[in-house]
């Protein structure tokens, strides 16, 4: 096996902990040993990125066109094109690229990146198409939402159809703005549904689908979409609440500048705490994903409150200073956490 440098260092830890532990002879760590090889270079992350990176070039590319003034005399040629050839087109081209896609996935199956490329392109053509559709039925439509729910079961079933964590994803972001538009739209625009802001909806709306994706174990059909599922929750419940912690339930910014920060104690310890009880959990049931939210989420709220509490009444170089320390001492902290298990079995030995 190639093995990365970090896998291949972990395993070698490892043999060399049941060689002392008596559970392998010599023999069998040196031939474990010799079953791997450490890769001369990860040309997997490099494909990786490169797409990732190819994407966002499109991207700033098709910016960088809409900005030109020559295509922009173009564009405004097109412009009285009507809005359901455009539909038809970007679903034409959207099934396109997910027939290619699904047949380089059949062939090509080593080419990962670029097959989900290629579905990603079909899923924002889609996009395109159902937006251009809208239009189409009713340029005066105030409520956009009904344009995102039709998103969700599209994206749901094409995730399920090429078993896609990434278009699943997709189906999971549509019916979040779903949810965030429609919500907004029966509340007339005044920025409070059911006397919630914005933040505060969204840790609702996370827990619900974070609670849902334990259901999925139990569905055979299901099961491969708890993970994307369960992140995806968390991800909106985490960013919510972080949010929550800055903003408090002020659903206009005007309202928000009168008050302290010091006066959203509440809403910055309701985070933290929610941080701390999930990393504990991850700990406790040995959830990697919620060790890690509650962990990341937990530094990212106690720098924010350093950065509200301190930034304006201490000197500057006395606050970088104490940012520099407290980094430093999670460096070391995390190390230390790393090794701990190596470094005890050490210790037991040597005793």
């Amino acid at each position: 096996m190639k093995l990365d440098n970090d896998k291949a260092e972990f395993l070698k830890e490892t043999i060399q902990h049941w060689q002392n532990k008596g559970i392998i002879s010599a023999d069998k760590a040196e031939e474990l040993n010799n079953s791997f090889t450490v890769k001369s270079f990860d040309w997997q992350k490099l494909a990786q990125y490169a797409i990732y990176i190819s994407l966002a070039c499109g991207v700033f590319a098709l910016g960088s066109l809409l900005l030109d003034k020559q295509i922009a005399k173009i564009l405004s040629s097109l412009y009285n094109t009507p809005n359901i050839i455009i539909c038809v087109f970007s679903l034409l081209a959207a099934t396109y690229f997910l027939i290619v896609g699904s047949k380089r996935r059949q062939k090509k199956s080593h080419r990962v990146f670029s097959n989900e490329a290629m579905l990603v392109a079909g899923v924002l053509l889609i996009a395109n198409g159902l937006a251009y559709l809208g239009k189409t039925i009713d340029k005066s439509a105030e409520n956009y939402a009904l344009l995102f729910l039709a998103a969700v079961p599209i994206y749901a079933f094409l995730g399920y159809y090429f078993k896609s964590r990434l278009i699943w994803i997709f189906a999971l972001f549509s019916l979040g703005a779903w949810f965030g538009t429609q919500s907004s739209y029966l509340s007339k625009s005044n920025f409070y549904f059911l006397g919630m802001n914005y933040p505060l909806r969204f840790v609702c709306f996370g827990l619900v689908l974070t609670t849902l994706s334990f259901l999925f174990v139990y569905f055979k059909k299901l099961k491969d979409f708890q993970f994307a599922t369960y992140f995806v929750g968390l991800l909106y419940t985490f960013i919510a609440l972080w949010l929550l912690s800055i903003f408090g339930n002020f659903g206009r910014i005007d309202d928000w500048y009168k008050v302290s920060q010091l006066s959203l104690y509440g809403w910055a310890g309701l985070s933290i705490a929610t941080c701390l009880i999930t990393f504990y959990l991850g700990f406790r049931f040995k959830d990697e994903l919620a060790r890690e939210f509650g962990a990341t989420f937990l530094i990212i709220n106690l720098y924010s409150r350093f950065f509200e509490y301190f930034w304006d009444t201490w000197h500057k170089a006395i606050f970088f200073l104490v940012l520099a320390l407290s980094f430093w001492l999670i460096g070391r902290k995390a190390e230390k956490i790393r090794n701990v298990e190596f470094l005890k079995e050490e210790t037991d030995l040597k005793n």
